[in-house]
């Protein structure tokens, strides 16, 4: 009899402390993957918004030269001439993660046409930012700025710098 007991000891599965070492284990791999994570989806995101305004800056060109140089266009009027896809429809674009909005100053007597594009990490509650810069883009620079910490302007530093 004393060998059956022995027997079942010895057959017996994971104690309750092994098990609770191995969930908080697995616990704290995810937590390390799930910031990792966070932090490549921000990034992408920052990559796509920048590609985003190459490709608003290039199609306001075509857009520009198609109008005689009068005027550039808005997300409407380029979305209308087939310059840029349906995510640009709408109020407000969201692209990739980045809210865009677009101002476009007609030509008048004194002034050239020109546009002004600027993209923000679109904020969502309980997730937060898409992500952690700002970038603005305009006719005149034709270069991209980036802020940390606002919405970015012609002030703020060319991205890369």
């Amino acid at each position: 009899m004393s060998l059956k007991r022995n027997h079942r000891r010895s057959e017996g599965g994971f104690s309750l402390i092994e098990l609770m070492i191995v969930i908080a284990i697995i616990g704290i791999l995810i937590a390390v993957g799930v910031t990792g994570w966070k932090a490549a989806v921000k990034s992408a995101n920052e990559a796509a918004a920048v590609k985003t305004l190459r490709t608003v800056a290039e199609q306001q060109m075509l857009y520009y030269n198609a109008h005689q140089r009068s005027s550039f266009g808005t997300f409407e009027e380029m979305l209308k001439e087939g310059l840029l896809d349906a995510r640009f429809s709408g109020g407000t674009p969201v692209v990739e993660g980045y809210v865009f909005n677009m101002r476009v100053i007609p030509k008048s007597t004194t002034t050239q046409p020109g546009f002004a594009v600027n993209a923000d990490p679109q904020v969502t509650e309980g997730v937060g930012a898409t992500g952690k810069n700002h970038f603005y883009l305009d006719s005149d620079s034709n270069t991209i700025h980036v802020n940390a910490t606002q919405a970015a302007t012609v002030a703020d530093p060319p991205i890369g710098q």
